[in-house]
């Protein structure tokens, strides 16, 4: 140890004084200085063992004493067998690896520990786990981290994201290199004191891991890996061997694929919406499942093999090595899995045809629940074809000079439109149509044009033909304004015949069918019939 056993009693006996431990507890030291590895700014860890049944906080207490920070943990001699016992259960059922970080973190702690008070009690307790069968457990553990981090990083490579393969080769080649010492006895599990363990195990293998460690900017991605493979074989790492077509491409379970119209979306567990540009669209409809990873990769352009990695880091696909998936991590860090990434600024958010997404290879992350997106969309296009009824009853009311039905109807054609509008850009639940013009604001500047129109002809007046026909055009010109806006100009006029209404259908359905999938609200009961007869209206016959 880097400091004096008479110090670290003295120490124990001043952070007494300020915490609350039952009499007769022991005390022992745990963490890197216990270990040998500490430095001037290590932590002073203290494990304070009860010997009862009840439970201790996991909470630790924090002290600053003697210029050095002091932790304090607390736990019962129940707990601490409770805690072997877990190990060695996984242990005897084959399951070390689903082992956490933490249980096994303070296993090793205890295990290593400097008694410091009461060396009866804590030897009785660390007695409960032999070392060697723990070094035994933990060799396995990291060597299937450094199993599972190499097969990522072929994968990786294979998909030409090499500098993300060199990152999680580099990965593997520790967790492999903390395999090896665990096997020897070195077993803590910090990363960062592996350099001080291999330097108290010597060997050629730390030789060659140090050689290879300073080697690592100067080599080819493809050498590097081919280094790392070879290393990790001398580690003891079996299962890292590429032989052809071993990695294949799976689906990820609650992945699903929606096209509408020309763009495609990928929902995620229900909740999340992903769109796809052109050139990543093509992308995903070319992958299929099941397939060896080389082959679906023979399949797409070079550009577009960093979709498919994108498409691995999203979760939307998963990715396995002779059946048995591929899940890398990097322990005492943040949990590997599909990453969610910052949602998508491109306004509006959905028009009829889709999604709105930045650029061609763009993945881009709805920033909208999976289920609000769905009911937004739905209430479009349900705008849409309100706009197109209150339209023909406006051009009926001037017809027959019904000038008091003509202003409602009017105010009905904007009232539609700002609903279209504040859709588009993800407001949903809508507010009520009379609040619609007093929450444009929420659109920002974007909305002070489209504002000022709707508050004038909220208040229009018709009393002659004349000024039914100049609120006509301003109508037509509002509707024209808006739907350039949520790209909806080619709707169809819905109510002028029925190809036009089946085409408002076909619109509809695409998104009906999404919706109901993510149980979004529908914007109308009748919605459930058009969903129910695959598109058709229910009472026609070929």
């Amino acid at each position: 140890m880097i400091l004096d056993v008479e110090y670290l009693r003295d120490l124990l006996a001043r952070t007494m004084d300020r915490v609350d431990a039952p009499d007769g507890c022991a005390v022992l030291l745990e963490g890197s200085i216990a270990e040998g590895f500490g430095n001037s700014s290590s932590d002073i860890d203290f494990l304070v063992i009860v010997d009862e049944a009840a439970d201790q906080p996991t909470m630790p207490s924090i002290l600053f004493i003697d210029g050095r920070r002091v932790e304090v943990r607390t736990r019962s001699a129940r707990q601490l067998a409770e805690q072997f016992d877990h190990v060695r259960a996984a242990a005897a059922t084959r399951r070390v690896v689903k082992l956490s970080e933490d249980v096994l973190n303070r296993c090793q702690r205890l295990l290593h520990g400097v008694p410091l008070r009461d060396k009866e009690l804590i030897g009785r307790v660390q007695g409960l786990f032999d070392h060697r069968e723990f070094a035994g457990v933990m060799r396995t553990w990291w060597a299937h981290r450094a199993r599972q981090a190499m097969r990522y990083a072929i994968a990786l490579a294979e998909m030409h994201d090499y500098d993300e393969a060199v990152s999680w080769a580099r990965a593997a080649l520790t967790s492999g290199a903390k395999s090896w010492a665990a096997g020897r006895g070195e077993t803590y599990l910090e990363p960062k004191w592996l350099p001080l363990q291999l330097d108290r195990l010597g060997g050629d293998e730390s030789a060659e891991f140090r050689a290879l460690e300073s080697r690592t900017p100067d080599l080819l991605p493809s050498d590097y890996l081919a280094a790392c493979r070879e290393l990790l074989a001398a580690f003891g790492i079996d299962g890292i061997t590429p032989a052809g077509q071993q990695i294949t491409v799976e689906r990820a379970p609650g992945v699903t694929t929606w096209p509408i119209g020309e763009r495609v979306h990928v929902v995620r567990d229900k909740r999340d919406v992903f769109v796809f540009g052109d050139q990543a669209g093509r992308t995903w409809q070319s992958v299929v499942f099941g397939r060896p990873l080389a082959d679906v990769l023979s399949r797409m352009s070079s550009d577009a093999t960093a979709s498919m990695a994108q498409f691995v880091r999203l979760g939307l696909v998963r990715l396995a090595w002779h059946g048995n998936r591929i899940l890398p991590s990097l322990p005492l860090s943040a949990p590997t899995g599909p990453i969610t990434p910052p949602p998508s600024r491109v306004r509006p958010i959905v028009t009829l045809g889709g999604a709105v997404v930045a650029r061609e290879a763009a993945i881009d992350l709805v920033p909208l629940p999976a289920r609000r997106f769905g009911a937004a969309a739905m209430t479009l296009v349900w705008s849409n074809v309100l706009i197109e009824n209150a339209r023909e009853d406006l051009d009926g009311a001037l017809d027959r000079g019904q000038w008091r039905v003509a202003e409602l109807t009017a105010r009905r054609v904007v009232q539609a439109c700002l609903r279209g509008l504040l859709s588009a850009h993800g407001v949903n639940p809508l507010p009520p149509d009379s609040d619609l013009i007093r929450r444009l604001p929420l659109l920002d500047s974007l909305a002070d044009e489209i504002a000022t129109a709707a508050r004038e002809l909220d208040h229009v007046v018709i009393n002659d033909a004349g000024q039914g026909s100049d609120v006509l055009v301003r109508v037509e010109r509002f509707v024209a304004r808006v739907r350039a806006d949520i790209d909806a100009r080619a709707f169809p006029a819905s109510f002028h015949s029925e190809d036009a209404w089946q085409a408002t259908l076909d619109i509809g359905y695409d998104w009906l069918r999404l919706g109901a999938y993510l149980a979004a609200e529908l914007p109308i009961d009748e919605a459930r019939d058009l969903l129910t007869s695959g598109g058709a209206q229910p009472h026609t016959v070929d």
